[in-house]
């Protein structure tokens, strides 16, 4: 599902920022998050993620950090979008699986304390909602939900997917030229006699 949390819009800055500021050498994470503010221990997650992705090139050493593993002009903004919001999902479905196995908890130990054993055994309760049907495009639900919003936002994701596949870093990069953002080893440069 098209997300553009937080989570994505940094990890596209932190992308930009490598590819516009890894010349000569590679990018540290500690100047992304001095000049994004993002926080470190949160931009680390990310960065390996995109590395494991193909995106980005970690360098080890004394000078190491990240380079881009491909050229600007082959990563796309879709692609990034993609790859968090794939963690983003892991990361819902872990905190779902750690939810549930709190509530059995719960209703084990409140079946425990009923008189005469009173649970059902089904695991609804009269004010539950009918779970998804895994991610397949189906609500769950109603017709209405199934045949007119679903289709709706789907063919959405896939047109702004397909617009964010056309944008690629190199496409950021030449816009922050535009602006007259220069890049960091530039921007502390005075030639001034």
């Amino acid at each position: 599902m098209l997300r553009l949390s937080k989570k994505t819009l940094l990890a596209l800055e932190a992308v930009v920022d490598v590819a516009y500021n890894a010349r000569p050498d590679p990018v540290q994470s500690k100047e992304i998050t001095k000049r994004q503010g993002i926080p470190q221990r949160y931009l680390e997650q990310v960065m390996q993620q995109l590395v494991r992705e193909g995106v980005l090139k970690g360098v080890r050493g004394p000078r190491g950090g990240y380079r881009l593993a491909r050229e600007r002009r082959r990563i796309t903004v879709g692609e990034i979008v993609r790859i968090v919001g794939a963690m983003e999902a892991a990361d819902d479905a872990r905190d779902e699986a750690k939810q549930a196995a709190r509530e059995a908890r719960s209703a084990g130990m409140s079946a425990n304390g009923a008189s005469n054993g009173a649970a059902s055994g089904t695991g609804h309760n009269s004010g539950d909602v009918p779970a998804s049907n895994g991610g397949n495009g189906s609500t769950g639900g109603s017709p209405l939900g199934e045949q007119v919003v679903r289709p709706m936002w789907d063919a959405f994701q896939a047109e702004m997917m397909e617009k964010l596949e056309a944008i690629t870093i190199e496409d950021l990069c030449r816009e922050a030229e535009t602006k007259n953002i220069r890049p960091a080893q530039q921007a502390g440069m005075d030639f001034t006699i």
